[in-house]
């Protein structure tokens, strides 16, 4: 299995098509076995869906993702769970032992704008 957590500076970023890369994770026996970093190939629509199948992923881990991607991901055969924070290594290693839990979405796409945007 291969996960990809969005990834900003070691973290899960809070906003799954803006961050600046993705970490995937290869993952066999509930272990990871191998990690690789590819910078963020470009926020737009439908396309890091179809990015991140091709590179072999089975689940994705981010902070917030609009509906859209989240029915793509799912049209895919790939899982999502978002409302994550915190490290990205420790959100994959409580993904395997089965502790991860869906948290509070991050981003309001209302006029596609991060929750964290709203001030800037």
């Amino acid at each position: 299995m291969r996960i990809a957590v969005a990834l900003d500076k070691g973290q899960v970023s809070p906003h799954f098509g803006r961050c600046a890369e993705y970490a995937l994770y290869d993952v066999e026996n509930d272990r990871v076995v191998g990690k690789r970093v590819v910078p963020n190939p470009g926020h737009s629509p439908g396309f890091l869906p179809e990015f991140l199948a091709e590179q072999g992923v089975g689940f994705v881990i981010a902070g917030g993702m609009g509906p859209r991607a989240h029915e793509m991901f799912e049209n895919r055969g790939i899982s999502v769970i978002t409302g994550i924070t915190g490290d990205a290594d420790e959100a994959v290693r409580s993904f395997l032992t089965g502790s991860l839990s869906q948290g509070r979405e991050l981003c309001d796409h209302q006029g596609d704008r991060c929750a964290d945007d709203h001030d800037m």
